[in-house]
């Protein structure tokens, strides 16, 4: 199915069921959530009115994916001090999550057979940057909020090193590659931060800069931006990597040179109004619950998954990280992803894992929404600092 302006009438009407849930205050109901739930519906698992594998329909929400992530790192305030010193802490946590992951994932894959220990390990200790970041959003908490910058810095070193990690345990002779444009990205980031801290020394040539593109209309921080997006996308496809690794660094350099108002409003508007809904309603459609209902053990694995990655995520505590937060760490959605789409590729899946991956990835979203939607209840109750003990 091409894309149409029906197909995207449909996508655009469904994807409303995100502020229709969210709407009331005192559900806190995450926005990303309704989304999913109407991409489900009428997806693979429902309805099936739309075909999530098109290929036009994909680079939709594959740019809708990037976009989200440069949306989320933005927000991340790498200038303060105190992120610096949550960079810090959150790898902490990030490891002693991994540790946790890894036995986890061994017991898991013995008491199945499978002997896919490692790749449980991976997508077990992973967490959902573009998942959770919007949740909390959503419900009230910024990014910059002092009671989750270390929960943010987490979650992100999370999920940028199991990006990487995915194709070494799924393909390790193919994994170079991966590797390679992971470094090229972070490279090439480092040096258009450089460059933009340099320009922005010059605040007359900068602001005669913004006030031209303005006053001609050229809206041209926008263009630059989709200009950099696109060819770290560019590389991250060429090294088989997710596009949320080529966003996410993205965001940090605005973030790390100072996201004008006007283009943090014109990114907000084109990702928010209708790229990101798109992703996610697109996300929703591609799950495929069906497939475990044929294979009954795998349906216990997908709890095992589940079930295993809060209790990963709740290791995160010994390294003073809150219960609360701990279990919002634990929501993915990218990496079990991918670790579906690499695994169906490579064959190395059983019947029913790939269904199997994505029901633990389920379980997650909706223990990431509950607990968000808590962190958001206990602030606005004004209790803020007690709120994720």
């Amino acid at each position: 199915m091409a894309v149409s302006f029906a197909l995207l009438t449909l996508v655009v009407l469904i994807g409303l069921l995100g502020p229709l849930l969210a709407a009331p205050a005192s559900w806190r109901v995450p926005v990303v959530v309704g989304e999913l739930l109407g991409g489900v519906l009428i997806g693979t698992t429902g309805l099936r009115l739309v075909d999530p594998t098109a290929d036009d329909f994909q680079l939709l929400a594959t740019i809708g994916f990037g976009l989200t992530m440069v949306i989320a790192g933005s927000h991340v305030p790498v200038r303060d001090k105190a992120v610096r010193a949550a960079l810090v802490q959150g790898a902490f946590g990030a490891a002693v999550v991994g540790v946790a992951a890894a036995v986890i994932g061994t017991v898991i894959a013995v008491s199945f057979g499978t002997g896919h220990a490692l790749l449980y390990a991976v997508v077990i200790a992973s967490s959902s940057a573009a998942l959770v970041l919007p949740m909390l959003q959503s419900v009230g908490i910024g990014h910059a909020s002092g009671a989750v910058i270390r929960l943010v810095a987490q979650i992100a070193i999370a999920d940028v090193a199991s990006i990487v990690a995915l194709p070494l345990v799924i393909a390790p002779a193919q994994a170079l590659w991966p590797a390679v444009g992971a470094v090229v990205i972070a490279v090439l980031a480092v040096a258009l931060a450089l460059v933009l801290r340099r320009i922005g020394t010059r605040t007359d040539a900068r602001a005669r800069f913004h006030a031209y593109s303005e006053r001609r209309r050229f809206a041209l921080e926008l263009r630059v931006s989709l200009l950099v997006l696109f060819a770290f996308a560019a590389v991250a496809q060429f090294a088989s990597l997710s596009i949320m690794l080529a966003g996410f660094a993205l965001g940090l350099v605005l973030a790390s040179v100072g996201e004008p108002r006007r283009l943090a409003r014109q990114l907000f508007g084109l990702t928010e109004g209708f790229f990101g809904p798109l992703f996610f309603v697109w996300l929703g459609a591609s799950l495929d619950f069906r497939t475990v209902l044929a294979h009954p053990q795998m349906i216990l694995l997908g709890v095992a998954l589940g079930l295993g990655a809060a209790l990963a995520h709740l290791a995160a505590r010994l390294t003073g990280l809150p219960v609360v937060q701990s279990f919002a760490a634990a929501g993915q959605l990218g990496v079990p992803v991918a670790a579906v789409t690499l695994g169906l590729q490579t064959g190395i899946l059983a019947p029913g894992e790939d269904g199997a991956l994505i029901v633990g990835a389920a379980i997650t979203i909706a223990l990431a929404a509950w607990a968000t939607g808590a962190i958001g209840r206990r602030a606005s109750a004004g209790v803020g600092g007690r709120a994720t003990r």
